[in-house]
């Protein structure tokens, strides 16, 4: 049983792509959505890919991205030498630029002093790659090597303070390198540099639009699934939403949707689905009241990871129940995203890692002998969200900010019970509702509460207290891989703590959480 869904092949957007090839960076998915940004496909394979394998794609062009090694090291990853006679453009960044040097002969060298941070770019040559970059551009480093001697036939083209060598070319063999990441926000030339690459030197075309992936995704599923029935694990959220709209346009009622109450979700979210799903698109919809279920598993423990799993495993025993209780199915449906695939399986042989488990990626096909439905796994969440506003889901549900699969559990710090789940439940609701009232609500990728494993002493009136800190947390960000703290107004922020300590019970101090990502992560657990 093939567990990989049928890709959109017959489709004009992924005629030509961009191939990058991943050597570990945290910021390869940056690159991914810069590049789709500007409306061109890409995917991101491993380091380790086959050259046959890549021939066989047919890539417009070829990015090899950073990465946390050296070049120099015993174990480093390599590519096939042959990719740089395929005459396919190639752009290194970073590790991917020293890669190409060290490959072809040119000398890579250990720096005195890792360098980290902006730096001011200087452009000394003509080059076509750097057409329209302005010289003292900001640029961002991270590296700790150098090239200190050239491949034959490359020529550098522009320098920073700290690295004689920032940029390198061999336009004839369509060969290009940054030192630099053009792919983060810090680099203010990054856009037009990847501009470059991809329209100039790959000559590709504007061809991948979210606006006409409905049409193909609707008929994939059809030709997907045929005359089968399809299972759907619905949340509620964005993703597993615009799932179960797809596959409902797709086959009508031969969609079964299951949502599983945990005890772990926000006010108001089960009847909040209920009446959308069920009431306004009517979607056959299955609701299993498990709260207590999930309650006992987790009873005692505090390690996430553990929560995760328990949560995970817990979910696919009460979908694996109700699937044999609704009859004979043949698919299930997932709202599984590009960086879930990505997050979740480290690349075979790749030095990419695992930073979580997600909820989405697991065992549940292998369990159920079910085969996977995943319309979403080659999108990043904005994409989602602007095919959701395509197949007319409502903005209250399509702009609902990311919330965790295993819910407020990975939110509350320690051990979950149902009294500290009132607490963040109360907390959290609060937050909602005074950020929306700020009109900050569609502005913010995710604003929520944290109920941390201390007490701290208080007086409220007149009278010692010892009870629960809540942290807000709110941040911005265009996709989540990378997210910055939001700088709310202190009003605003008084006005969510006066709220909390009044009117939550046993809470008596609100903190608020200053951390960007990286390096913290954006749920606290």
């Amino acid at each position: 049983m093939s567990q990989t869904p049928e890709k959109i092949s017959s489709s004009p957007l992924h005629e030509q792509q961009i191939l990058i090839l991943d050597f570990g960076s945290q910021y390869t998915q940056n690159i991914a959505r810069k590049v789709r940004e500007a409306h061109v496909f890409c995917e991101i394979h491993p380091c380790t890919k086959p050259l046959s394998e890549i021939k066989t794609l047919r890539p417009k062009g070829i990015i090899l991205s950073g990465g946390p090694a050296s070049v120099l090291e015993k174990d480093a990853f390599l590519c096939d030498k042959n990719l740089f006679e395929l005459g396919i453009p190639i752009l290194g960044i970073c590790y991917g630029m020293q890669l190409i040097s060290h490959i072809l002969n040119g000398t890579v060298s250990p720096a005195e002093d890792r360098e980290y941070g902006r730096a001011q770019l200087n452009v000394q040559e003509d080059s076509g790659l750097l057409n329209g970059v302005k010289n003292n551009s900001t640029v961002w480093m991270s590296h700790g090597d150098f090239i200190k001697k050239l491949p034959t036939g490359f020529k550098s083209t522009a320098f920073t303070n700290n690295s004689p060598i920032a940029a390198i070319e061999n336009p004839i063999k369509k060969i290009y390198g940054l030192q630099f990441h053009p792919e983060v926000v810090h680099t203010s030339c990054g856009t037009t540099l990847l501009n470059n690459f991809i329209f100039e030197i790959c000559k590709c075309n504007k061809n991948w639009k979210t606006d006409s992936l409905a049409k193909y995704s609707i008929q994939n599923i059809k030709t997907q699934v045929g005359n089968g029935h399809v299972l759907c694990g619905l949340s509620g959220g964005v993703d597993s939403s615009v799932v179960a709209m797809l596959v409902h346009k797709a086959i009508g009622d031969r969609l079964t949707c299951i949502f599983v109450d945990n005890g772990l979700l926000r006010a108001d979210e089960r009847q909040k689905v209920e009446h959308e799903f069920r009431d306004n698109f009517q979607i056959n919809l299955d609701v299993v009241d498990a709260a207590d279920r999930f309650l006992e598993k987790l009873e005692g423990v505090s390690d996430p990871e553990k929560k995760r799993k328990i949560i995970g495993n817990t979910f696919i025993e009460i979908f694996e129940e109700e699937a044999k209780r609704l009859g004979n199915f043949e698919y299930l449906a997932q709202g599984t995203l590009y960086p879930d695939v990505i997050e979740s399986i480290s690349f075979k042989g790749g030095p990419s890692v695992v930073i979580k488990s997600h909820h989405n990626v697991g065992g549940l096909p292998e369990k159920m002998n079910l085969k996977l439905v995943e319309p979403l796994r080659e999108l990043f969440k904005d994409e989602a969200r602007k095919l959701g506003h395509e197949i007319g889901l409502p903005d209250t549900m399509i702009n609902r900010q990311p919330f965790p699969g295993p819910g407020l559990a990975i939110r509350i710090l320690g051990n979950v019970t149902k009294d500290r789940l009132k607490v963040l439940r109360e907390a959290d609701t609060i937050i909602i509702e005074e950020i929306k009232i700020a009109n900050l609500y569609n502005k913010l990728w995710q604003s929520f509460a944290v109920l941390l494993p201390v007490k701290t002493v208080g007086v409220m009136g007149d009278a010692r207290t010892y009870e629960n800190v809540i942290a807000i947390r709110a941040v911005t960000s265009s996709d989540g891989m990378t997210a910055d703290w939001a700088h709310l107004p202190y009003e605003l922020l008084a006005q969510l703590s006066n709220r909390i300590i009044n009117e939550v019970k046993g809470v008596n101090r609100v903190v608020y959480d200053i951390s960007s990502k990286p390096p913290g992560t954006i749920e606290w657990e």
